[in-house]
């Protein structure tokens, strides 16, 4: 199986305006961690396996425990995660499946977060939900074959 688009084949401007995001987010007050809680959980709602097999390599890598991630399916329930990642889990949600959310499901999330986090972490964490599904609709698109990413 080949990917429709490869790396070599994708107009490179592409990936250096994504990368560029990464890098912002990287040095964006937002912790590992939750980086990786986020990228993990809407790689799962958006079906993308190429994503979700970098991103829970990665995450596993970085000290993420197995078990959180393989409970993030059930987030709602599970007392692995505290409550301000529940918070920023909800809104991965709500903003991933945003033609499914309410109007009033997006301010609840809002307020949710707003209980944990300031404004300026709140706007860094939608950039972060808005990277992970737009990089889920590049490997989608593309062909990327999920578990062929190797970590560095």
């Amino acid at each position: 199986m080949n990917p429709r688009i490869s790396y070599q084949e994708s107009p490179q401007g592409l990936y250096k305006a994504m990368y560029a995001i990464e890098n912002y987010l990287n040095g964006s007050g937002l912790t590992h961690t939750e980086i990786h809680l986020i990228k993990v959980r809407a790689s799962q709602i958006n079906g993308c396996g190429y994503c979700l097999d970098m991103h829970h390599k990665d995450a596993l890598k970085a000290g993420e425990t197995f078990d959180r991630l393989y409970l993030l399916p059930a987030w709602k329930e599970s007392p692995c995660y505290t409550d301000e990642e529940k918070a920023l889990l909800n809104l991965t949600d709500v903003l991933t499946r945003i033609a499914d959310s309410t109007p009033e499901q997006v301010e609840q999330a809002y307020d949710r977060m707003a209980k944990y986090f300031d404004k300026e972490k709140i706007a860094n964490t939608v950039l972060a939900i808005c990277q992970i599904n737009s990089w889920n609709r590049i490997a989608i698109t593309f062909g990327n074959i999920p578990g062929s990413y190797q970590p560095k």
